[in-house]
C-alpha cells in the first residue's frame, strides 16, 4: 500500500467516526430508565480503569458499529441540559476533536443543520476536508429528563444512517448522568479503507476494553475497529465535559487546554499530537470560523 492510499484511508477512518456519536440500540427514553441503569451501573462507575465515574461499551456487528458511555458528570442537569439543547452547542464540542475543521449551524424554512468539516489533525485548507450535514431535531427537555439529537442519512463512501444522542437525567448532589451512544452502518467501500488503516499505522493502536494480560504481565486492550470506536468514544465524552465546564466563548482557551490534557491521561489509546501543536490548530482553526470561512 503506497503512501497516498494510507493518507486517504486514515482520512475515511476519521470520516467514519468524527460523526459517530450516534443513537445506539440501548437508547433509554426515560428518567427511569436512565435511573436504572445508572443503579445496574454504579458499581463500574465506582471502580474501573478510566479513573473517574464511566462505563464504556463497544460492539461489533456485520456492516455496523456501536459504542456507549454512561458516565457521571460533576455539573447539575440544568447546565447540561441548558448547554446541549441548541446545535450550537454541539458544533463547540465537534470543534474540540482534533479532525474536525469547521462547524456551522444553518437554517433553512424546515430543518436546522450542523454542517462538519473533517480533515486530518493538522493545519489544512477547508478546499480539502470532507463535509457531514446534520439535521437537528428539537431537544426533549423535561425537569428529570434531557436528550438531544442530530441524524444524517448518508456519510461518505459507503456510510449511512448516523444517528447522534445525548441522554441526561438529574442526581443528587448536583451531578447528573449521562448516556452518549452511537451507531452507524457501512458498506464494502468503507469497509476497505477501515482495513488498509487497521493493516498500517493503525495496526498497533487500541481501545479500551481490556481482554487479559501478555506474556510480561501487562495488561492488553481490544484492538481492530473496536478499539479505534472506543478511542473516539471516549474523545467525544472527553469533549463533552470539557465543553461543560468551559461554556462561554471567552472560556475556550480553558476549554481546549482542558480536552488535550484529559486525552493526555488515556495516551496509550488517545495520543495523536503534542499540545503546543493542538492548541495552535485549533485556534486557527476558530480563527478561520469567526472569519466567515466555510
Amino acid at each position: 500500500m503506497n503512501h497516498a492510499t494510507i493518507r486517504r484511508a486514515v482520512l475515511w477512518v476519521w470520516l467514519l467516526l468524527l460523526p459517530a456519536l450516534a443513537l445506539a440500540q440501548t437508547q433509554l427514553g426515560s428518567a427511569a430508565a436512565m435511573q436504572a441503569k445508572h443503579a445496574s451501573v454504579k458499581s463500574q462507575l465506582e471502580k474501573n480503569i478510566f479513573g473517574r465515574p464511566l462505563v464504556l461499551e463497544s460492539t461489533e456487528a456485520s456492516g455496523q458499529l456501536s459504542g456507549n458511555i454512561f458516565a457521571v458528570v460533576a455539573y447539575p442537569f440544568d447546565q447540561v441540559s441548558g448547554a446541549l439543547s441548541k446545535p450550537a452547542g454541539w458544533c463547540e464540542v465537534l470543534m474540540l476533536h482534533l479532525n474536525t475543521k469547521h462547524c456551522a449551524v444553518r437554517e433553512t424554512d424546515s430543518a436546522k443543520t450542523v454542517a462538519v468539516a473533517v480533515g486530518r489533525k493538522f493545519d489544512q485548507p477547508l478546499s480539502e476536508a470532507q463535509k457531514v450535514d446534520f439535521v437537528w431535531q428539537p431537544a426533549t427537555v423535561s425537569p428529570d429528563y434531557f436528550s438531544a439529537r442530530l441524524s444524517a442519512d448518508k456519510g461518505p463512501l459507503s456510510t449511512r444512517d448516523y444517528r447522534i444522542e445525548l441522554e441526561a437525567t438529574p442526581l443528587d448532589g448536583g451531578k447528573t448522568f449521562i448516556h452518549l451512544g452511537y451507531s452507524y452502518a457501512y458498506g464494502t467501500a468503507a469497509r476497505i479503507a477501515m482495513q488498509g488503516y487497521l493493516a498500517t499505522i493503525g495496526s498497533d493502536k487500541v481501545g479500551f476494553t481490556t481482554t487479559g494480560t501478555n506474556a510480561s504481565g501487562e495488561q492488553d486492550y481490544v484492538g481492530g475497529v473496536r478499539g479505534v470506536v472506543e478511542r473516539n468514544t471516549m474523545r467525544y465524552y472527553l469533549a463533552i465535559d470539557a465543553y461543560l465546564g468551559a461554556p462561554d466563548a471567552k472560556q475556550l482557551p480553558a476549554r481546549l487546554a482542558t480536552w488535550f490534557d484529559s486525552t493526555e491521561r488515556y495516551a496509550r489509546q488517545l495520543h495523536e499530537v503534542e499540545r503546543n501543536d493542538y492548541l495552535t490548530m485549533k485556534r486557527n482553526e476558530y480563527k478561520r470560523m469567526e472569519g466567515g470561512g466555510s
